[in-house]
């Protein structure tokens, strides 16, 4: 466990929060999304805001930001009721959470309920996985998270729908915020694609740590039957192998990959980089991205950082038909293809290659939906959110009911 320093800051326009979640440098999904929330609310309310890391087996080793002010060892069941004491004895007034049932200890991350039994101040648990057809050990945790916080974050409404219709959660504990793109402009590719040396090129392209179920190998086998139509075609992988499934396999499935290319002989179409995208970085590769592309393999993945990014910039979306793609593509912001299906994609890869006045207004249903999901209004929901949760004397500490 390592503590800093818990001196008050000056008072501010929202209650002064601790974030909890996996962190950078720490290379998952929640740990970049975490970042960006808090990174987002203290541009917003000119806040320096503190964060407990979750680390890992063997992450107590990693090196972090001063802002870090505790870390929770993921497989120390003592250090969830030693995290729960700092969280009192912080000035701060609140506690938001980054939840995947992953990311902790104990049967489905029960060991978080230890923590949360005894924190005194308000809590917010932002949800990243909300299946639809749970087990019933997964509908007990959940209902158990949910009977000792203040409030349930999904970032999507389908996930808000099942947590009321499905798991029984009661509808007053209940928010959507959705999850948060960057706040850039509508532009066209060229510029970005000078930058980088790929002319005039069609670019598609998929961003993120790479394991099996993205589906990658289906995106490849369709850009066989694209590159017949469109020889200028180029489609970038890009992201380097989750930390965990390297740990476990090396680097199989990025090898697979590279193998289907040069079986397929699309070496100059499809290209694997093979790198931790930071976030100019993959701003960057969006703005030069004339379809972004997800193969995944999850019918029931409530939410994809990667998709709603390519929807905050505007970019016209392939993807398979799991949740979240159902929901923040609908209305014609984006094309859905079959599961495990190259033809579907390719078809629809096609579709969008074929006729550019249906790309851009495609992007530009995509640009407006993705307006609302910048991370300046997401800042704005959160602030809002602890502002309601905090009681509004806010002299001590004080138990809090979750009745």
């Amino acid at each position: 466990m390592v503590a800093g320093s818990i001196d008050a800051h000056p008072a501010t326009a929202v209650p002064r929060t601790l974030f909890m979640g996996s962190f950078p440098p720490r290379e998952c999904g929640i740990a970049t999304f975490t970042k960006d929330v808090v990174d987002s609310f203290d541009r917003a309310f000119g806040t320096k805001s503190e964060i407990i890391a979750i680390d890992e087996p063997g992450g107590n080793v990693r090196s972090y930001a001063p802002e870090i002010v505790a870390r929770l060892q993921e497989d120390d069941r003592g250090s969830y009721g030693d995290i729960a004491h700092i969280v009192n004895a912080h000035p701060a007034e609140m506690l938001n959470i980054q939840h995947e049932y992953g990311l902790f200890g104990g049967e489905l991350g029960g060991w978080l309920i230890d923590t949360l039994k005894l924190v005194q101040k308000p809590i917010a648990l932002t949800l990243h996985t909300i299946l639809p057809e749970p087990s019933e050990a997964m509908l007990r945790v959940t209902r158990e998270l949910a009977e000792n916080v203040n409030c349930l974050v999904a970032l999507s409404q389908t996930g808000r729908s099942l947590l009321e219709n499905v798991y029984g959660i009661d509808p007053a504990l209940l928010r959507v915020i959705h999850h948060g793109v960057p706040d850039v402009p509508f532009r066209s590719t060229d510029s970005a694609k000078a930058e980088f040396g790929i002319g005039q090129r069609s670019v598609i392209s998929t961003f993120g740590l790479i394991s099996r179920g993205k589906g990658l190998e289906f995106a490849i086998d369709a850009m066989r039957e694209v590159v017949r139509h469109h020889p200028e075609a180029l489609y970038l992988i890009l992201g380097e192998t989750h930390p965990v499934v390297r740990r476990r396999e090396g680097e199989s499935y990025r090898e697979s990959l590279q193998a289907m290319v040069v079986q397929y002989g699309l070496q100059n179409n499809v290209k694997l980089i093979d790198k931790y995208l930071d976030f100019d970085e993959l701003v960057s590769y969006l703005a030069a991205t004339d379809i972004y592309l997800t193969p995944y393999l999850n019918p029931t993945q409530i939410v994809s950082g990667t998709l709603a990014y390519a929807v905050g910039c505007g970019k016209a979306i392939v993807s398979t038909s799991y949740l979240y793609a159902q929901e923040v593509l609908a209305r014609n912001r984006g094309f859905l293809c079959e599961f495990r299906n190259a033809e579907s994609i390719a078809q629809n890869l096609r579709a969008l290659l074929d006729d550019s006045g249906l790309r851009r207004s495609t992007e530009r249903r995509a640009y407006r939906f993705g307006r609302q999901m910048t991370w300046p209004h997401v800042a704005d929901a959160y602030g809002r959110l602890f502002d309601e949760l905090v009681p509004p004397v806010r002299a001590g500490l004080q138990l809090v009911s979750r009745a």
